[in-house]
């Protein structure tokens, strides 16, 4: 099934033009024509049906035929907060990577060690719908505008609270302190590791330190294992 993403698009609407782009997409790369059928999401869990009335390739017209509401196909809410990396292609392989398995929330953080502090969000979001749209998802991730470490550990928290750091200290491993079924928040540091300061500032905030294994991981590994780990954790306690 090719999946187009709107976030527009309502149970109340009864046809839906595309933009520019995708009307191109659409007619010139995979020649859908007329009496065609469509589905969009709009990335709250609503696949809606519907059918070409006009197609061109500046503006596609489609009339919606159906909608159907899905139920998140996970049963926690993952929330990765996490350091950009050097090169961009790292960080957005980790959003593509993360989207793919699963996952409700990401927020960069720009940290002490921070080698990158400037994103281009309207790329990273862009690159979070495709993975989104490739991997049939309905519920789409949201991408939060970048937060200093500060800013982010002043903020409100619930849930499970983890910080994966690269110093000796007593830490547990992430799948033996995950807990199923609840919503998880789990801290990521850059390249250069989270600072002390910021380590002791994420305890006295009540994170608890945790072990991603016994390698040292590049920062969009750690995250994407992370992702993963806790994807596995509420697989298997099903």
């Amino acid at each position: 099934m090719q999946l187009f993403y709107n976030s527009e698009i309502t149970k109340t609407s009864q046809h839906f033009t595309f933009d520019k782009t995708e009307s191109r997409h659409i007619v010139r790369v995979l020649r859908k024509k007329e009496g065609d059928n469509i589905f969009i999401t709009n990335g709250l869990g609503d696949v809606f049906t519907s059918k070409i009335e006009i197609a061109n390739d500046k503006r596609c017209l489609v009339k919606i035929l159906e909608s159907k509401s899905y139920l998140k196909p996970w049963n926690y809410y993952l929330h990765i907060a996490i350091a950009p990396t050097k090169l961009n292609d790292r960080f957005e392989w980790f959003l593509e990577k993360a989207t793919e398995i699963g996952i409700d929330e990401i927020t960069p953080i720009i940290c002490d060690h921070s080698e990158r502090k400037v994103l281009k969000l309207d790329r990273m979001e862009k690159i979070v719908h495709s993975a989104a749209k490739q991997s049939l998802k309905y519920h789409f991730p949201k991408l939060n505008e970048p937060l200093t470490f500060n800013e982010f550990i002043n903020s409100e928290f619930n849930g499970q609270l983890f910080i994966a750091h690269c110093e000796e200290t007593s830490k547990k491993s992430l799948k033996s302190a995950l807990k199923p079924s609840t919503k998880t928040n789990i801290l990521i540091g850059p390249e250069g590791d989270f600072s002390t300061k910021e380590i002791q500032q994420s305890l006295e905030h009540n994170f608890i330190p945790v072990s991603l294994g016994e390698s040292r991981l590049r920062t969009e590994t750690a995250g994407v294992v992370a992702v993963h780990s806790v994807a596995f954790i509420n697989e298997t306690t099903e």
